[in-house]
C-alpha cells in the first residue's frame, strides 16, 4: 500500500500566488502519484479580514497596502499572469479590478470538506480561484460563488443555505486562529506531513523534494 502524505494548504482565494502555488503543488503530486497518496486539506486565511463586503479597487488597495506605484502594480500583475499560466490558471488579461472579502468563500470550502470530502473541496477551491482571478465577475455576489459551486458539481441549493446563514462561521474562525497561533502570517503556507513548512508559490521541484524526504522517512 502506498504511504499517504498529508498536506495542509493554508491560503486565501484572494491571493494570486496561492493559485500559482496550488497549480505547482498539483504538478508535483501528479509527478509522484505512483509512489504516494496525497491528502490535501485547504485551510482558511484571510489576507484582508476587515475588507467590507463591497471590496475595494485593486490598484488603490495595493497602493495603500504595499506603497507601490500603479506602474509597479501592473508590472507585478503581468508577471503573476505568466506564472499562473505555467501553473494552469489563465488569469484575466487586465488583472483583477477589485479586492473582495473572502469569508463566505472560506465557509463554502469548509462546507465542501465537511459534507462531501477533500476531493470536492479541492474542486471548489480551484473554481473559486478561477472566479476571483480568471473571470470578470463580482466576487462579492452570491451568484458568482454559486456558479463556482455549480462548476465544482456540488449542491447549489445547499450552498445557498450556507451563504444565507452563519453556518461554519465559527469553525472557519477557529481554523484561522489555529494557523495564526502557529505563526502563519503569509500565504500560501504549505505544511507537509506536519514536518515541513513551505511558504510562497514554490516551483514543483521544491514540493517534489519535500515529498521525497517524507517518503524516505516512511521506509
Amino acid at each position: 500500500m502506498k504511504p499517504t502524505i498529508k498536506i495542509d494548504f493554508v491560503s486565501d482565494v484572494a491571493c494570486p500566488w496561492c493559485a500559482v502555488g496550488l497549480g505547482n503543488l498539483n504538478h508535483a503530486i501528479a509527478h509522484l502519484g505512483d509512489k504516494a497518496s496525497f491528502e490535501v486539506h485547504f485551510r482558511p486565511f484571510e489576507l484582508n479580514p476587515n475588507m467590507p463586503e463591497s471590496g475595494q479597487d485593486a490598484i488603490e488597495h495595493l497602493k495603500q497596502k504595499y506603497g507601490l506605484s500603479e506602474s509597479q502594480i501592473k508590472a507585478n500583475q503581468a508577471n503573476i499572469r505568466l506564472k499562473a499560466r505555467e501553473a494552469g490558471f489563465e488569469f484575466h488579461s487586465e488583472g483583477r479590478k477589485h479586492v473582495y472579502n473572502t469569508f463566505d468563500a472560506h465557509r463554502l470550502l469548509y462546507w465542501a470538506a465537511e459534507e462531501y470530502g477533500l476531493n470536492e473541496q479541492a474542486a471548489l477551491k480551484k473554481e473559486l480561484l478561477t472566479t476571483y482571478f480568471c473571470l470578470s465577475v463580482h466576487f462579492n455576489e452570491h451568484q458568482s460563488l454559486l456558479d463556482a459551486v455549480d462548476r465544482a458539481a456540488l449542491n447549489r441549493g445547499r450552498a445557498t443555505d450556507v451563504l444565507n446563514s452563519d453556518s461554519f462561521s465559527q469553525a472557519v474562525r477557529d481554523e484561522e486562529r489555529t494557523y495564526i497561533d502557529l505563526g502563519i502570517t503569509a500565504v500560501p503556507s504549505i505544511i507537509i506531513d506536519s514536518q515541513y513548512l513551505l511558504q510562497g508559490a514554490q516551483p514543483p521541484d521544491v514540493f517534489i523534494n519535500a515529498f521525497e524526504k517524507v517518503l524516505t522517512g516512511h521506509e
